[in-house]
This record gives C-alpha cells, sequence and structure tokens, in this order.
C-alpha cells in the first residue's frame, strides 16, 4: 500500500456525487440506519473539516468534537445543511485533499472527533469516511459508483484490524456488524460488507 494515499480522487469523487444529489432526494434513506441522505451530507461536511484540522494539526479553541453522527429519523427532525452547502463543500473536499497532500501530516499525532491517533491512521480514516459515505451516497441517490484498489487497501488499513478487533460485531459509532459476502466478491463489496453494510442495498429497499 501507498503509504500516503493521494485523497484527491475520493474528494473529487464526493463533490461529484453532492453535484448529482437532487433536493427532492434529501430525504431519502440511506444505507445508514435511520439517517436521511440530507443528514448524512451535513455529517460528511462536518467530517470533512475535522479531517482538515486533523492533517494540519491546527484546532479550533476548545480542541476538536465528533462530527454529528448524521442520525435524523427519515422524514423527521434532524441536522438541517446550510444554505449554502452546495457551494461551500467541494472547496471544503478541496482543503482537505490538500491538507493530506503534506508528509507532515501523516507524521507524528494528531485528533479527530476528540480523539488522539497517529497522523497516518487519521489519514486512512478520512479516507474510509470519504470513500464508505460516497458509495452510501451513490446508492441512496442511483449514482454509479467506482474507487481504486489504491483507495480501498487506505480503507482496509484501518477498516480491517478494528473488524477483526470486535469479531466482527460491528463498533458502536463506528461499524454495525460485518455482513457476509462471497469469497469472490469485488474488493468494494468486502469493504462495504465489513462495515456492517449490505453491498445489494439500494434506496427502493426501505
Amino acid at each position: 500500500m501507498t503509504p500516503m494515499p493521494d485523497l484527491a480522487p475520493a474528494t473529487r469523487r464526493m463533490a461529484a456525487l453532492l453535484a448529482g444529489v437532487r433536493d427532492a432526494q434529501l430525504d431519502r434513506p440511506t444505507p445508514c440506519t435511520d439517517t436521511s441522505l440530507g443528514a448524512l451530507i451535513e455529517h460528511v461536511d462536518g467530517l470533512t473539516l475535522a479531517f482538515t484540522w486533523a492533517a494540519k494539526k491546527e484546532f479550533p479553541e476548545g480542541g476538536t468534537q465528533p462530527p454529528s453522527t448524521g442520525q435524523a429519523g427519515i422524514g423527521g427532525e434532524g441536522p438541517v445543511l446550510p444554505p449554502d452547502w452546495r457551494a461551500r463543500m467541494p472547496e471544503r473536499l478541496d482543503a482537505l485533499a490538500g491538507a493530506w497532500r503534506d508528509p507532515a501530516a501523516w507524521e507524528g499525532m494528531t485528533q479527530a472527533g476528540g480523539i488522539d491517533l497517529p497522523g497516518a491512521d487519521a489519514g486512512n480514516v478520512a479516507m474510509n469516511e470519504l470513500v464508505v459515505h460516497g458509495w452510501d451516497i451513490a446508492r441512496a441517490s442511483g449514482q454509479p459508483y467506482e474507487v481504486s484498489r489504491e483507495e480501498i487497501e487506505s480503507c482496509l488499513a484501518f477498516v480491517a484490524p478494528s473488524v477483526e478487533q470486535s469479531g466482527g460485531k460491528g463498533i458502536p459509532g463506528l461499524f454495525g456488524p460485518a455482513v457476509g459476502v462471497p469469497e469472490d466478491a469485488p474488493a468494494l463489496d468486502r469493504l462495504i460488507a465489513m462495515t456492517g453494510r449490505d453491498p445489494s442495498w439500494t434506496a427502493g429497499q426501505d
């Protein structure tokens, strides 16, 4: 695996997916239980900023807090996307990719969501958030989705040890219980299943 994977392909893909989301789709369900598409996008907005801080090791006064979980009952009250989200999120995503191009981002310790962790781990977590939530958004909005092997390997550097440690039972706040898939399943399907999602999920199921 490349020690410092480039987050730019994942951030550009995320920006393209967001551009393809229609306003009428924001109340649709996602593979994240009880989470609407709009709430998930709000979560991605927050984590994009949090992991930019993590890369630069520059934090707001008082430290960082976990980004919104994005959990909002379908059709119920929950996080509200700011009016300028379509303009500001691509800019924040560009800033995220740029921050992780600095080798110093991958060195030493940093913080994300109120948790101290090595910079290299934080970079892989950021990649995983982009790739897995990108898949969530693509499925919820009916858009095609493809990722590179390098990106999947970066995600697995974080996901695989976490799933092994939990015995596949899931980690509260991170993953649900791992879903079984055939041994010859595509690499992306295997990653998605490890995070507790059904690779065959479509918006029409809920």
